[in-house]
């Protein structure tokens, strides 16, 4: 068993309307994520041969993501979420991932700040 991971960052800003703390008004957060990818298998031949996946693969699915969405954006109106918690940030960025069709996508990462982080597993039931 394998797990690759690829370390992404993005500049954004937010606000929890129901947080009872300052978390309530408007701020920003240099965030960084992480995406890790399970397999059971390396690849048998070509250019990723001996790789779970190349991480220029997972590149290509996260720029895109993090450009229209994520990086200098509003989140609370870019990923329409009503409360950003690092919590929904990080199952979002799952779901889009996910969807986007990357495979053996095992879970993400998210640091608020360089001392909170949460990470997300799908909704999945077997740990």
């Amino acid at each position: 068993m394998w797990i690759i991971s690829k370390e992404f960052r993005f500049e954004a800003a937010h606000r929890l309307p129901h947080h009872d703390g300052k978390c309530q008004r408007l701020h920003g957060h240099s965030f960084v994520g992480k995406v890790f990818i399970k397999s059971n298998l390396l690849q048998s031949e070509g250019s990723q041969m001996g790789m779970v996946l190349d991480y220029a693969v997972v590149k290509k699915y996260l720029e895109p993501m993090i450009d229209r969405y994520l990086d200098h954006h509003y989140l609370n109106e870019s990923i329409n979420l009503e409360n950003p918690t690092s919590e929904e940030i990080a199952r979002w960025i799952f779901n889009y991932l996910q969807a986007s069709g990357l495979e053996g996508l095992h879970s993400v990462e998210v640091h608020e700040t360089c001392t909170s982080a949460c990470t997300y597993f799908g909704d999945r039931h077997d740990y």
